[in-house]
C-alpha cells in the first residue's frame, strides 16, 4: 500500500491511530494510542496518549529501510514496520515495533525498553508491492496493542 502526500510515498496509512504497548525488563509499563497525523518529507507529526491526555510526537520515517523515530516530551522511540497480510481474514496487519528510552522529566528517565504498536485495514483496501510477509503470524503484542485500539475506539459505543 503506497499513501502519497506531497512527493513521498509511504508504505502504512496515515492518517492512522495505532494501538501501543510498552514494557521496561518484559513488564509491561504503559499502553495506549499512537495517532500519525502525516507524513510529509519524511517528517512524522502526530500524538502518543497514554493517560487521557495527548502528547505531541515530532520525528522521521524512513521510507527505504522502513524505519521510524520519534520524540514526546518524555522518551525517545525507534522502530521498524513489518507488514503482514492475513488471507483467511482479509485483514492487513501494520506492526511498528522497536526500542524507546525515557528522559527527564519522566520518572523513569534513563530506563529504555521495547514497544509495539499496530493498526490495520481490509486486505483489499491498498494494494501493495512486495514488501507483505504473507503467511506469517503477527508478534503476540500485535492482538494486545489491536484489542487496545479497538476498545479504545468504541469505549461505551463510542469513538473517543
Amino acid at each position: 500500500m503506497v499513501t502519497s502526500q506531497g512527493t513521498a510515498s509511504i508504505s502504512f496509512p496515515f492518517p492512522s491511530v495505532w494501538g501501543i504497548h510498552s514494557s521496561i525488563a518484559g513488564r509491561t509499563i504503559i499502553w495506549g494510542t499512537l495517532t500519525i497525523n502525516s507524513i510529509i518529507e519524511n517528517r512524522v507529526v502526530g500524538t502518543v496518549n497514554f493517560r487521557g491526555r495527548p502528547i505531541p510526537i515530532n520525528g522521521f520515517w524512513n521510507e527505504s529501510t522502513k524505519q521510524i523515530a520519534f520524540d514526546s516530551p518524555y522518551a525517545t522511540f525507534s522502530g521498524n514496520l513489518t507488514i503482514i497480510d492475513d488471507q483467511q481474514s482479509r485483514i492487513r496487519h501494520f506492526i511498528l515495533q522497536g526500542r524507546f528510552l525515557m528522559k527527564p522529566p519522566s520518572l523513569h528517565a534513563g530506563e529504555s525498553g521495547s514497544w509495539i504498536a499496530t493498526t490495520d485495514i481490509a486486505l483489499n483496501e491498498f494494494p501493495i508491492s512486495g514488501n507483505a510477509y504473507t503467511g506469517q503470524l503477527p508478534p503476540v503484542g500485535a492482538f494486545l496493542t489491536t484489542n487496545i485500539l479497538h476498545q479504545h475506539q468504541n469505549f461505551w459505543g463510542r469513538t473517543i
